[in-house]
């Protein structure tokens, strides 16, 4: 549906939220229907105070632009110590490694597989044929 089918007033309400981003995330965190929040704005207007903690500031905006910046450092600094670390290791050693720790797993498995055999294979002494049964 294009704004152009909407009333009036839902498209004006459309652009009202867009001018308030945090009123967005608000309503997505306590799940409160949009409705609710229409009627407010039918009955309070677009210039009540009410709205103004909804508004985003330039400042909240920049913060989080910043953290952003510092995550990406952040990332680009552990990626570049990653390939450091893989540049550096002996892939053969690595691979023995594997091999030793794949052997072995298929050691304890087989234990594990035995053990199942002979409790399978163990029958009961006592109920021979399972006359005398308290």
């Amino acid at each position: 549906m294009s704004d152009q089918d909407l009333h009036p007033s839902v498209s004006e309400f459309k652009q009202f939220i867009n001018k308030h981003p945090q009123l967005i995330k608000e309503v997505r965190k306590s799940g409160k229907p949009w409705q609710d929040i229409y009627e407010k704005w039918v009955l309070l207007g677009e210039n009540d105070p009410y709205w103004d903690r909804f508004k985003q500031a330039d400042g909240d905006n920049n913060e989080s632009k910043s953290k952003d910046n510092q995550s990406n450092e952040n990332n680009k600094e552990l990626f570049s110590q990653l390939l450091k670390m893989t540049e550096s290791m002996d892939l053969e050693k690595v691979q023995r490694q594997m091999e030793q720790f794949s052997s072995s797993i298929s050691t304890i498995q087989e234990i594990i597989s035995q053990f199942k055999q002979t409790k399978d294979t163990k029958q009961p002494t006592n109920e021979r044929m399972g006359w005398f049964r308290d």
